[in-house]
C-alpha cells in the first residue's frame, strides 16, 4: 500500500474553480494507477476520475467530462483534479485511491474495490 494526502478542498462559489492534490509516500507512485472518488452526505461513494499509471488512459464520470481535469506527476509523486465551473452537486469529501502497482499501462478502474490504498479526504463544499 502507499499513503495518500488529499489537499486543495474548500468552500466556492458555483461557477468557480479548485484544484485538488494528492500527494503519496513512497515509490511505487509511477506503477499504480490513481482514481479520484466522491462521497456526498448520505450518499454512496463514487467514481470521478482516474489515471492510468504513465498518464495514457483517463476515465471520468460522466456529469463531470468536461469540467474535471485528472493530472499526474510521476517526478513529484503527485496526482491532481482540477475542478471548473463547480456546480452544487458536485459538494462531497474528495477521496484519492491508489491501485494496486502494475508493470502495464492499462485504462484505469473505476470501481472503488479496484483500489487498495485510500486518502483521508478533503472536503469539496459548492454554494449556489
Amino acid at each position: 500500500q502507499v499513503q495518500l494526502t488529499e489537499s486543495g478542498g474548500g468552500l466556492v462559489q458555483a461557477g468557480g474553480s479548485l484544484r485538488l492534490s494528492c500527494a503519496a509516500s513512497g515509490r511505487t507512485f509511477s506503477s499504480r494507477a490513481m482514481g479520484w472518488f466522491r462521497q456526498a452526505l448520505g450518499k454512496e461513494r463514487e467514481f470521478v476520475a482516474a489515471m492510468s499509471r504513465g498518464g495514457t488512459f483517463t476515465n471520468y464520470l460522466d456529469s463531470v467530462k468536461g469540467r474535471f481535469t485528472i493530472s499526474r506527476d510521476n517526478t513529484k509523486n503527485t496526482m491532481y483534479l482540477q475542478m471548473d465551473s463547480l456546480k452544487p452537486e458536485d459538494t462531497a469529501v474528495y477521496y484519492c485511491a491508489a491501485n494496486v502497482e502494475s508493470v502495464f499501462e492499462l485504462r484505469p478502474p473505476t470501481k472503488w474495490g479496484a483500489y487498495d490504498s485510500w486518502g483521508q479526504g478533503t472536503r469539496v463544499t459548492v454554494s449556489s
